[in-house]
Parts: C-alpha cells; structure tokens; sequence
C-alpha cells in the first residue's frame, strides 16, 4: 500500500497549491519614520521596509520592464500630510532572472527604501498620519505573482519645540524619480519607446491556452478507450450511498495523475526559459517520433499500452473499499485509457511547454478536469446516463481520424527540424501536399473508399458521416492555393513561408510578399541606413517561431504597415538557428537589447541608439503602426509603456 499513500500525499499537496496559488502575499511592508518628531517647516526620512519571503525577489525601481516584471513604484497616498521630495532605493542585485530570461534588478530577503518629505510650516502641534502606498510584482523560481498595491502607515509627531536636523542617507542608496502609482513614466528623449504584448493580453493568452486544454479533456471522452467505461463507472457510484462524493474522488484521482505528469514536465524541462527548447532540433525530434508513434498506433498497426506491471498494481489497489478505491480507481482509469488520451496529452504538453512557465502543469490540470467533469456531471443527473449515444462503430472511426490528425501535427515539428537546421527538404510544397494528403485520407477513409477499421465494404453511409467526410475534404482542397504562395492567413503562423524566388515569381503580389529584410547582416544593415540617413528597424525573429511566422505573413504585409516600413531599412536576426549567426545574433539581443525574447523589433538610430522597441505579437495594425511612427523625429521623445502601472 506504499503507492497508493504517495498518491493520496501528493494528491492533498498539490491540489490546495494549485487552488490558492494566487493567495500567496511574499512580501510585508512596514512605515517608520525618523526622528519620529520633528518642528513644522523640517525634513525628515521615511523608511519603507519589505520583508521577503525566502525564495522569492522583488524588483528595483528602474529595473527593464520590455521585456520584463512590473517595477516596484513608491509614493505617498492622495492628500498626505507631508511632501515627498525624493526617494532612494537600496543597491540592488543584478542577476539573471529565470522568469524573463535577462538580467533584473532584484531584491531578495529584505529591502528599505527611503523617503525624503517635508512636514509643511504651517503645520499644526500634534500627530500626523502618514500612508505610504507601494505597487510592486515578486516572482520565484517557479512563479510570478500578479501585480499588488500596499499601504503602510506610520505617525510622526509635530512639535515646534524640536530642533531641525537634515536626514542623512546612508552609504549605498540610490536617488531615484517618484513617480505617481497610476501614472505614466514621464517623457524623455533619452527614454526609448516601449511597446507590446500588455499583461492583460498574456493573461487572454493563457485563458485561451485554458480553455483549448479543457476542451481536449472534453473531446478526449469520445475514444474507443475511455466512451465505453463511462456506464461501468458510474453503475458503480450509482449503486453506493454516495454516488457525488465517489464521483468526486474518482475525478480528482484522474486529476492528480495527469496533473502530476504536467508538474514532472515543468521539474524535468524548467519552469522557464524554455524558448530554446522549442526550437531545440532534438526536441523537436523527439516530439516528432512520439506524434508518429501515437498517430500509426490509432490507425492500427499496433497497440501502445503502459507496462502491465504498473496498471495491474493501480488496479489490485482499487480493489478494496471505501474512498481510497474510489480515488485509485480514478488512478486505474487515467492510466488504462492512457492509448486513447496520449494523443491529446501529447499535443498539449508539446505546446504547453514551448509556451513556458507552469503552462505545463496548469495546462494537464485543465486536460485532465475535461476528461473527469462528465463523470461529476452524469453523477448529479444519472438520468443523463439514458440519453448518451451508444458504443458502435463509430468510436473505431474517431480513433482512425485521429490517428491521420495526429501524424499532420508530426510533420509541424518534422518542419521545424527543417527551418532550425536550415535543410530546406520540408518546403512549403512539400509541407502543404503532406497536410493535403492527411486531410483527404479521413474523407476518403469515411465515404467508404479506405479499407480500415470502422467501416465496412458497403455499409450504409449516414448524414453525419457524409457531412463530416466533406468537411476534411474542403480543408484538403483549401490547402493548394497556399502552394503557389498565396497566403493562408492564421495558417501562417504553423506553415513554412514561401521562398523568395516563388513570391518574384508571381505566385503573390509584390504588396503581399511585404519588406525585403537583410538577413542575418546587422553591421551591413547599420552602415546601410547610415549612408541613407534611414532608421535601422531590427527583427529578432526564429526559423520554427509562429509568432514570427505570423506577424511576417500577415502584419508586415499590410498596406499601412507596408507605407509605413518604406522609412526604415530592415534587419531580421535569427537566433534560434545551430549556426554561428544565430549565436552572434543571440549575443546582440541579449548584450545591447537585455532580452531573449522573440518575436522582437527594435528601431535604432545612425548612431545604434535605441529610439523605439516593441516586444511579442499583435494582431491590431494601428499599434504596430504606432511603434513605426515613435521613429519619425516628430514623435521621436513620446514615452510610451504597455507594462507601466
């Protein structure tokens, strides 16, 4: 029974984590003043200590915020009795920070930051209640918080009686700007332009991401593996006294297993800083092996199964009774229909860990709540159990569709290795005949015209087989004009872009093909715009990066986008290629730009000094535009900042 008490430990360990992450409050502010009395007219420092929690930083003041956290920011509340006049902040330790891949100013343990106010002269005998407010973000190891507001208050007493002595600032602060809590960072012309993806459209990102997840878990029910348990599930709650709190215990057992696989991926890979990995040829790879091995298997050429030994264990154990079984039976089912569901499971993992951070560990959670909610809900309404569809043959024609899907996700990382490693063997051509091909094949194989599992030589062909048949069919069909170059829209961001020869050739129009980049040449492309008096746009981008793909197939061809890049010569840097030209690019955005990041532009001037930047994707042109017009001289000193407070 020593398996399943470490199942149940990391069951009630991991869940009520999961729940309250964002409950966690790292850090304690604190008000002090000194002296603690003063005479009316008289400066005196306020000392605003944070207590961190151990394992977790705070960030400086004037740490990089594109990309980058939220920098802590300092004031007075509205309406206090005294005026800041300057704030100091203690020296700050700069190290790489594993949450956004550069070099951040932190603080670990404790930090206090100093106030320099001015009680007024007019200032009346008696007790002053100060409130000092702090907006900051703290991140570990493993995670970053939200964005937090705090106030801490302390009391200074005026007396007139009292001798006025300047504050003295210790040795090691810092004097810094203070700024509002609501405000923007003021304009400066030294200041470059900072836009991008805000965290409001990280946080949309990742309820799709959520969502997508939970949706799998749903779509993973109708499999041969797991449709046909449903009924000896729930007979088995429903035949006990219980049947919502087993249904629950079942659920979560399902969710723990495959949760657990998702904080495994997270331990083994890192919680972030994973950009290089999924761009990594062997990891690719090794995906690449695993899509295929899963997408042959769905179309019958073997079966993939776990070892017996592990699932015959997990099966004696939810032998027993009580509550215990019915949480290993949740255990027993995970890993039985692990044939069916690894496909699904698969997919998710692939992406969530090329997305970064907990996505992984998060993203099994909202898999594997998919797959479960159905048993919690047929619980509560057993009648529902009557209305089901019935196991048949159409179950062996979901696994078999599956199995074609699953291997046209292969050839997305078979095309990767390709771009990364720069053989140019999986080219749009090819790429687009292989996706055609998998797509045709289910409707040929549901109109009747393939011979495998799930439908017979003359069975009568239904409605819904017809309709669904034409629906891979069109898909197919809609794939080829993308082979002679015309764009596919959304279908870019997946899909390798189409050689330049191609684009000259006539297969799209000059406007569509979009900018002509200097590849890889970023002391050629500074001298070029030097000796055209042009501003020098630089694109940190990837071979197998989507974002890039995406923003170059369907941003930059855009006719405002188009007009507005005429001003500017063109750069685009690849860093996530095995070349020495992707290391010295890697070099460049990390030493001068202080970021990894890509999709990645920034606009320099003759002299390379940064004049605009602009960090990850968007869809909305007039914000790109918007970045392209912080390089005209007019508006060349406006400061903007998505990430600001």
């Amino acid at each position: 029974m020593l398996l399943p008490r470490r199942l149940i430990s990391v069951a009630f360990a991991f869940l009520p984590g999961l729940a309250f992450a964002q409950k966690l409050d790292p850090v304690q502010w604190t008000l002090a003043v000194e002296p603690p009395a003063a005479a009316p007219g008289a400066r005196v420092l306020l000392k605003l200590s944070a207590k961190i929690d151990k394992g977790w930083h705070l960030y400086s003041t004037t740490t990089a915020m594109n990309p980058g956290p939220v920098q802590t920011k300092l004031a007075l509340a509205e309406g206090a009795p005294v005026e800041l006049k300057q704030l100091h902040q203690p020296k700050p330790n700069v190290k790489r920070d594993e949450a956004f891949n550069n070099y951040q100013e932190t603080y670990d343990d404790a930090a206090v930051f100093l106030m320099e106010v001015d009680v007024p002269a007019n200032a009346a005998a008696g007790e002053l209640q100060i409130t000092a407010q702090a907006r900051y973000q703290v991140c570990s190891g493993t995670q970053c918080l939200r964005t937090k507001t705090k106030t801490a208050v302390a009391a200074l007493k005026v007396n007139p009686a009292m001798r006025t002595i300047a504050p003295v600032i210790p040795a090691g602060y810092i004097a810094v700007q203070s700024k509002p809590l609501a405000a923007a960072a003021p304009a400066a012309a030294a200041m470059p332009v900072q836009l991008g993806a805000t965290a409001t459209g990280q946080n949309e990102d990742l309820s799709r991401f959520l969502l997508v997840a939970f949706g799998f878990g749903l779509a993973a029910i109708f499999t041969p593996c797991v449709f046909p348990m449903i009924p000896f599930v729930m007979s088995d709650f429903l035949h006990r006294s219980n049947a919502v709190f087993h249904a629950l215990l079942f659920c979560i057992g399902i969710i723990v297993t495959f949760t657990t696989m998702g904080v495994a991926a997270t331990a083994v890979l890192g919680p972030f800083g994973v950009q290089q990995i999924g761009s990594n040829p062997w990891v690719n790879a090794f995906i690449f092996a695993i899509f295929i091995a899963f997408g042959l298997s769905m179309l019958g050429a073997f079966e993939i199964t776990l070892p017996s030994g592990l699932v015959n264990k997990a099966n004696d154990a939810s032998q027993g009774g009580g509550a215990l079984r019915t949480l290993l039976m949740g255990l027993t089912f995970s890993l039985t229909s692990f044939a069916c569901v690894g496909p699904f499971m698969g997919t998710l993992l692939a992406a969530a860990v090329q997305g970064g951070g907990a996505r992984p560990a998060i993203g099994m959670a909202a898999f594997s709540s998919g797959l479960a909610a159905p048993f919690f809900v047929l619980a509560l309404f057993p009648s529902f159990l009557k209305k089901l569809p019935k196991s048949g043959g159409w179950l062996p024609r979901v696994k078999t569709v599956m199995g074609f899907m699953v291997l046209a996700a292969a050839i997305k990382y078979l095309a990767n290795i390709d771009q990364v490693m720069q053989w140019e063997v999986v080219t749009r051509e090819r790429f687009l005949a292989a996706w055609i091909v998998l797509l045709a094949l289910p409707g040929l194989y549901l109109l009747g015209f393939l011979n495998l599992e799930g439908v017979k030589p003359g069975e009568h062909l239904g409605i819904g087989r017809l309709l669904t048949a034409g629906v891979f069919l069109i898909a197919a069909v809609s794939l080829w004009p993308g082979m002679s170059c015309h764009r596919l829209g959304e279908l870019e961001a997946y899909i390798p872009a189409c050689a330049e020869s191609n684009v000259s050739a006539g297969g799209a129009s000059a406007a569509a093909a979009g900018p002509k980049w200097i590849k890889n040449d970023y002391r050629g492309a500074v001298a070029k715009a030097k000796a055209e008096g042009k501003l020098l746009l630089v694109n940190f981008t990837g071979y197998a990066c989507t974002n890039c793909h995406w923003m170059k197939a369907n941003m930059f061809p855009r006719t405002e986008v188009a007009e507005a890049l005429k001003n500017f010569v063109a750069v685009e840097l690849y860093t996530d290629g095995t070349d020495a030209a992707s290391e010295e690019n890697q070099k460049l955005q990390e030493g001068k730009f202080n970021t990894v990041a890509i999709p990645h532009y920034v606009i320099v001037d003759g002299d390379e000094k940064i004049v605009a930047s602009f960090a990850g994707l968007t869809k909305d042109s007039r914000q790109f535009v918007q970045f392209l017009a912080a390089g005209k001289p007019a508006t060349a000193t406006t400061t903007t900042t998505a990430a600001g407070l």
